[in-house]
């Protein structure tokens, strides 16, 4: 089998992994037995909190979201330093890997800044409007 498709492979069953890990933790146990369990824990429940509000869920998204950008880059690196050492003097591929490691840098560090910058930001605002609401 060529590397390539190996690779490819790979990356499809981590980012399959990835997504179907996020989605079994979605369903709620309420969904599959309805009401019976208001019957059972009445209306309070059993104390535990959802936390289901759109702070946390847009924060878990971003950090899923980052988490798979780092899962990206590595695989990235991981492949250009595949082909830098398997290049065998061949100066086209040492190009092609060098060229796939520095736009793998670049792409981390545009997404480390633009996220470092939206969470200063988002502090400043959530700071002013909860002063505002006081």
């Amino acid at each position: 089998m060529n590397n390539k498709i190996k690779i490819i492979i790979l990356f499809a069953f981590i980012l399959f992994t990835l997504l179907v890990g996020d989605f079994a933790l979605a369903g709620g146990i309420g969904d599959a037995f309805g009401s019976k369990l208001t019957d059972v824990a009445g209306s309070q429940g059993a104390g535990y909190e959802t936390g289901a509000n759109p702070d946390t869920m847009i924060g878990n998204i971003i950090k899923a979201a980052i988490s798979f950008v780092g899962v990206v880059f590595l695989v990235l690196m991981i492949y250009g330093g595949y082909l830098w050492m398997t290049a065998r003097g061949n100066e086209q591929q040492v190009e092609k890997a060098k060229n796939l490691i520095s736009a793998a840098i670049i792409g981390l560090i545009i997404v480390i800044l633009s996220y470092a910058i939206s969470a200063y930001l988002i502090s400043l605002v959530g700071t002013d409007t909860m002063q505002s609401l006081e």
